[in-house]
C-alpha cells in the first residue's frame, strides 16, 4: 500500500543511509497490541485475543497462523525486513537465559492499553505495564550475560518504538554515539491508546465510559503515558519513537454505530485531543531529560487522506472505504 510506503521511508533510508550500521548491530524491540504482536498471547493460555486459527498466516511465510493478528506481516515484519534484519521473538517465547535477548525481542500483546483495565475482558492480555516488566526482567538478564556497563550501553544506544495505535505507524531514531566505530542500534518499537477508547472508553458496559468525560479520559491516559515512558527512561532507554493514533472514528466497529455508517466525528475529534497530548507530553519528556530523544510520529492526516481519496493510493472497494464523516 502507497501509504505504507510514505510511513516507512524515513525509517528505513535513515537507517540504511548511514553506512557504518551494519545488520549484525540492528537490534529491535517493539512494545504494542495487535499491531505489532508476533504471537505473545499464543502462550496466554486463557486469552480471548487470539489470532492462532488457520485464516490468519495465509500470506506469511509458511502460510500458517503464527500469532500475528494479519493474513501476513505485521508493520514491524515490515520495518525488519526492509532493514534486513529477522523480526523479533515473542517475548514469552524465550527463556530467560536466551541469546535472542541480546538481539530483539517484541513485548506486544493484542488487546493490551496504556491502562491496566482496558481489555479486561479478553481475560489474559500484556498491558503496556505489563510489557515495560517484562522488558525489566529482559534487562536484568542481559546484565547477567555480558555485565551492567554493557547492558546499560545497549539500552542507552535503543530506539524504543511504541505500537499500540491503529492504522499504520512507524518512526526512526538512530544512535550516534561517538564510542564506537560500529555501535550497536536498538529500535524500541512502541504506539499506544487506540484499545484504550476501542476497548475500553467507548465500550458502554465499561465503567470508564460512565466515570470520565472524553476530556478527563484523555488527560488520564497522558498522565499514565508519562509515568510509564518515563520508567523506560530509568530502565535505560534513550531513543524513544511513539506513534500516535489514526482515525479511530473511521474503522468499522465505530461506522457500524452511525445511522449513515459513515466515520464518528467526535471519535475522531478525541484522537486529535489526544494526539496533541501526546505530542506536549513528548516535548516535556526531551526537556525533563536532555539526554533522551523522545519522537512522535503522527500519520493521522496520510491515514485519514488515505481513507477520503481512495483512488489516489490504488484499488480499493469504495463499498469499504468512503469518504464522508458523520457528525
Amino acid at each position: 500500500m502507497a501509504i505504507q510506503g510514505l510511513a516507512l521511508a524515513a525509517f528505513i533510508l535513515a537507517a540504511k543511509a548511514t553506512t557504518w550500521v551494519s545488520a549484525a548491530s540492528l537490534v529491535t524491540f517493539i512494545f504494542g497490541d495487535s499491531l505489532t504482536d508476533v504471537g505473545n498471547n499464543n502462550y496466554l493460555q486463557y486469552s480471548l485475543a487470539r489470532s492462532d486459527y488457520p485464516w490468519y498466516g495465509v500470506d506469511y511465510a509458511g502460510g500458517k497462523a503464527t500469532g500475528r493478528f494479519t493474513n501476513g506481516r505485521t508493520i514491524g515484519d515490515i520495518i525488519s525486513a526492509k532493514l534486513e534484519i529477522p523480526p523479533p521473538p515473542p517475548y514469552l517465547s524465550l527463556s530467560k537465559n536466551d541469546d535472542a535477548l541480546l538481539t530483539g525481542v517484541n513485548y506486544a500483546s493484542g488487546g493490551a492499553g496504556i491502562l491496566n483495565d482496558t481489555g479486561l475482558y479478553f481475560i489474559q492480555r500484556l498491558s503496556f505495564d505489563d510489557q515495560i516488566d517484562c522488558f525489566k526482567k529482559t534487562k536484568e538478564s542481559i546484565t547477567t550475560k555480558i555485565g551492567e556497563d554493557a547492558a546499560n550501553k545497549l539500552c542507552n544506544e535503543a530506539m524504543f518504538f511504541i505500537g499500540i495505535g491503529r492504522l499504520v505507524f512507524t518512526s526512526k531514531c538512530i544512535s550516534d554515539s561517538a564510542t564506537s566505530a560500529a555501535p550497536r542500534i536498538n529500535h524500541y518499537l512502541l504506539g499506544a491508546g487506540s484499545n484504550d477508547y476501542i476497548n475500553n472508553y467507548l465500550q458502554p458496559f465499561l465503567a470508564d465510559g460512565q466515570q470520565y468525560t472524553p476530556e478527563e479520559f484523555g488527560e488520564l491516559l497522558i498522565s499514565t503515558l508519562d509515568k510509564q515512558l518515563t520508567r523506560l527512561y530509568q530502565l535505560g532507554a534513550r531513543m524513544v519513537a511513539f506513534h500516535g493514533l489514526g482515525p479511530l472514528g473511521c474503522i468499522p466497529s465505530q461506522r457500524v454505530k452511525s445511522k449513515t455508517r459513515l466515520c464518528l466525528k467526535r471519535v475522531n475529534e478525541w484522537v486529535l485531543e489526544f494526539n496533541s497530548g501526546v505530542k506536549n507530553l513528548i516535548a516535556t519528556l526531551n526537556h525533563r531529560f536532555p539526554n533522551a530523544k523522545f519522537t512522535f510520529a503522527d500519520t493521522y492526516g496520510d491515514v485519514l487522506d488515505l481513507i477520503e481519496n481512495p483512488t489516489a493510493y490504488g484499488k480499493f472497494n469504495h463499498l469499504l472505504i468512503n469518504n464522508p464523516t458523520d457528525a
